[in-house]
């Protein structure tokens, strides 16, 4: 059975011959490098490509203006909006959001949308890379990443508070553009995405910002996704117990990181219980706390503990799709490969 076989059957809650080990990308090696082959080849790599756009911002994001270091601005039939990005050497991160106010998204929401043109050919580029040796996904987010991502967090939280209706309404336009560019995606023959945005839903704003936000929006996204043959994998970080039921009930196939304490709230065997009938389970290993810091032989009997009670079926072991953890963890995911393969 190959990689990519492997996890799209644990996926899909089929038999397996071993549960799939599946780091999230090259974390910081090098690409060409001797470890990050190695990786590729003795584990089921899960590796994530861009679509080549932005939906929320479409054909508008040629038109932004800078006016100043790291300062960007945009003109609007209603006025114009400004933001601030501060760049060093190692990172860069929004000083200033887009939208201070809610005159600034009704600003935003006048732009005549033109639809941007994505393109799978990175996606493509990428399983041409991996072969079957692991699963390509496209990453995406979903609606309400564009109030969540527009708004500072404070302000996105104050506005659901104070105007749900609008934070609503930018959610149902953020979805409506989201879906537009997946299907062109899956007519290019994208066969999997991985949805991201559910988080600021959750960790933010509680059961009733789920009910308001995800399940009337998210659902027919996935249902898009499975429209065409495709794979819908979820992203939510953080301490997700209560919400489980409530993700479950969006037709998700899959859910990722599922922490464990003291990071997140989630016992594996608890959550199969839960949804494991309907969703893969995806992680539970700390990417950064325990497979790049700690020895092989303790990260071996801390999976071995996580697992031993759960059923063989619809389970990934993998980390917390951080994305940036080392040669170290890297190395513990090939241990912990060959140990499910004995």
């Amino acid at each position: 059975m190959t990689s990519r076989e492997r996890i799209i059957k644990a996926i899909r809650k089929e038999k397996v011959d071993r549960i799939p080990v599946s780091p999230w990308g090259l974390g910081k090696l090098a690409p060409d490098s001797d470890i990050a082959k190695e990786l590729i080849s003795k584990t089921d790599i899960l590796m994530e490509t861009f679509s080549g756009v932005d939906p929320f911002w479409g054909e508008y994001i040629n038109q932004l203006e800078q006016v100043g270091e790291g300062l960007y601005q945009i003109s609007t039939p209603v006025g114009v909006f400004q933001w601030r990005i501060e760049k060093t050497d190692i990172t860069q991160a929004m000083r200033e959001f887009p939208f201070k106010s809610p005159e600034d998204a009704e600003r935003f929401l006048s732009l005549p949308y033109k639809k941007p043109s994505p393109t799978a050919k990175y996606f493509h580029q990428m399983r041409d890379y991996i072969g079957d040796e692991g699963l390509v996904l496209v990453g995406i987010p979903n609606g309400v990443c564009l109030p969540a991502s527009f708004f500072s967090p404070e302000d996105f939280c104050l506005n659901w508070a104070l105007n749900p209706s609008l934070i609503i309404k930018l959610t149902e336009v953020g979805t409506e553009r989201v879906i537009s560019m997946v299907e062109d995606l899956c007519k290019e023959g994208v066969d999997a995405f991985r949805i991201i945005g559910g988080e600021y839903v959750t960790q933010q704003l509680g059961p009733k910002g789920v009910e308001a936000l995800l399940k009337p929006y998210d659902t027919p996204l996935i249902e898009t996704i499975h429209r065409y043959g495709a794979i819908a994998y979820y992203h939510n970080h953080g301490k997700v117990k209560r919400f489980l039921p409530d993700l479950r009930s969006l037709g998700i196939d899959a859910l990722d990181p599922l922490e464990a304490p003291p990071w997140g709230d989630v016992n594996l065997k608890e959550a199969q219980e839960m949804i494991g009938e309907d969703v893969c389970l995806v992680g539970n290993l700390d990417d950064m706390e325990i497979l790049n810091k700690i020895d092989e032989e303790m990260v071996k009997k801390i999976a071995m503990e996580r697992i031993k009670d759960l059923k063989p079926i619809g389970f990934i072991l993998a980390g917390t799709a951080s994305g940036i953890f080392g040669e170290k963890a890297a190395r513990n995911f090939i241990a912990l490969a060959e140990m499910m393969a004995n």
